[in-house]
């Protein structure tokens, strides 16, 4: 089905590459921009793209998570601790699907987006929370931690704070990804560096060790089903690999106030994207 396809792997290989920079800068794992372009441009069905999208997602953790790691830029507890309630609300949404309503579920989870953006567009300026105090739990957990900052050539040292709260949020996140068969990245993004209150740039890169290890799952099921397609899967994971290796090197150059620009209208994207679909345009 996919050979009758007007699609070129060349093609494919240099866009994913592109596509892996931005997710690996912002945390958003590639399938955001893939699967749309996909779909849309190329006449890929759907499932081979959403499978892809998978596969983009974990090349994109693979290729930036060790420089992260590294770096010492990941917060590998945090990401952990998170990634708990994001498994149980994913599982929790697979049992509620067919129950709730997706056209609704589509418009509040775009009102959420549309007032992320608005939040990330005020702190737009804000590089790191400053003096901040650390939760009681966060303390006990030891979520809290500093990196290297080489574009303000400095150590930041950073105070992580209602853990709880981004947990909850995380949970929230997995029941949408469990009901909607979406990305949670953005979620994962805003709830540490909005709720948590952690350095955007450390926010970036614990998403995207995370998503690496989420979308392993779903990807071995889409793999049983067929629908990982070696034609499209093969470029994409070389492209979005390769992209998030150069975006890993890039990130931690940038200044957080830019990040923070690239990632808003990401957001308005989403949102707006949600809402159509809510209103059933898309």
């Amino acid at each position: 089905m996919v050979t009758e396809l007007t699609y070129s792997p060349l093609l494919i290989l240099v866009l994913s590459y592109f596509f892996g920079i931005l997710g690996s800068l912002l945390g958003l794992g590639g399938a955001l921009f893939l699967t749309p372009v996909l779909t849309i441009f190329m006449g890929v069905p759907i499932h081979y793209a959403i499978g892809a999208g998978f596969i983009s997602i974990i090349a994109t953790s693979s290729g930036s998570a060790a420089a992260y790691v590294r770096d010492r830029i990941s917060n590998i507890r945090v990401g952990m601790f998170l990634e708990i309630a994001t498994t149980v609300g994913a599982i929790t949404g697979a049992y509620l699907s067919g129950l709730i309503s997706n056209q609704l579920l589509f418009i509040v989870f775009s009102g959420m987006m549309f007032f992320s953006a608005y939040m990330m567009f005020r702190n737009r300026h804000v590089e790191f929370v400053e003096n901040a105090e650390e939760d009681a739990l966060a303390e006990k957990l030891q979520l809290s931690g500093h990196y290297v900052d080489k574009a303000l050539h400095r150590d930041i040292a950073y105070k992580t704070q209602k853990p709880l709260q981004g947990l909850g949020l995380m949970f929230v996140a997995g029941i949408l990804s469990g009901l909607l068969g979406i990305g949670n990245g953005a979620l994962k993004v805003l709830a540490m560096d909005q709720i948590m209150k952690m350095p955007v740039k450390v926010s970036s890169a614990t998403s995207n060790f995370m998503m690496g290890v989420t979308a392993a799952a779903s990807a071995g099921v889409f793999f049983a089903r067929g629908d990982i397609h070696p034609a499209i899967a093969a470029p994409v994971a070389l492209g979005m690999m390769l992209g998030a290796m150069t975006g890993s090197r890039i990130m931690n150059r940038l200044r957080a106030k830019t990040l923070r620009t690239i990632f808003v209208p990401i957001l308005l994207l989403i949102a707006a994207q949600m809402f159509l679909k809510g209103l059933g345009v898309l």
